[in-house]
């Protein structure tokens, strides 16, 4: 989006914040006045952040988690199982899975879903290096991994589609996940019970 000069500091906050997901024209207002009222010091560190979040974090090169080293702290852990990946969606996914503690193989995240009504097609996503890590690799077990709604199913099947013929075991989370929820908003139980009860694809 393009200011000129003459547009208003206020508005011009309101609207970048407009434009974050999940944020509407009344809690952009309500975060700009919240910001207008922050004492400067608060304000800053928050700049500074976000700064150093667009500065510093990346994508690994092997399994497009964000991190600040290539490869991330998960892709070259030595004593993770390396004959598993879990693909999900966002790298939301991972941190919500590691907080489990009851997987200890390694993820591949494909950065969003099949979604013809939104033009994203599996070009769109990271399939194209995931056939290639499996090829690569000694990978035992694809855990489909991705949410349980209908673009998260369709994803799932066309990359099943794609990885069969290999031989390599698929396998999805059992359904102690709702259907039509998020994995990043499972609670740690549920998601602990779902990997643990993963059921073939």
């Amino acid at each position: 989006m393009e200011y000129s000069s003459g547009t208003p500091p206020v508005q011009r906050l309101i609207d970048e914040f407009s434009r974050l997901p999940g944020v509407g024209p009344k809690s952009a207002q309500r975060l700009t006045y919240h910001l207008i009222r922050m004492p400067a010091e608060q304000a800053e560190n928050l700049a500074s952040a976000i700064l150093s979040v667009k500065t510093r974090i990346t994508l690994c090169s092997k399994c497009f988690h964000i991190t600040e080293n290539d490869p991330c702290n998960i892709c070259s852990d030595t004593t993770r199982d390396q004959s598993k990946i879990c693909v999900v969606e966002q790298p939301l996914d991972v941190m919500a899975l590691e907080k489990t503690s009851t997987y200890d193989g390694l993820y591949h995240v494909l950065h969003g879903v099949i979604s013809p009504i939104n033009g994203i097609g599996p070009d769109d996503l990271k399939v194209k290096p995931l056939l290639q890590r499996l090829m690569d690799n000694d990978v035992t077990e694809i855990i489909m991994a991705t949410n349980p709604n209908l673009e998260g199913e369709a994803t799932s099947m066309f990359i099943h589609k794609l990885i069969e013929p290999s031989g390599i075991k698929i396998t999805k989370p059992a359904r102690g996940l709702p259907v039509g929820g998020d994995l990043e908003y499972a609670d740690e139980a549920t998601l602990s019970r779902a990997i643990e009860g993963r059921q073939n694809f």
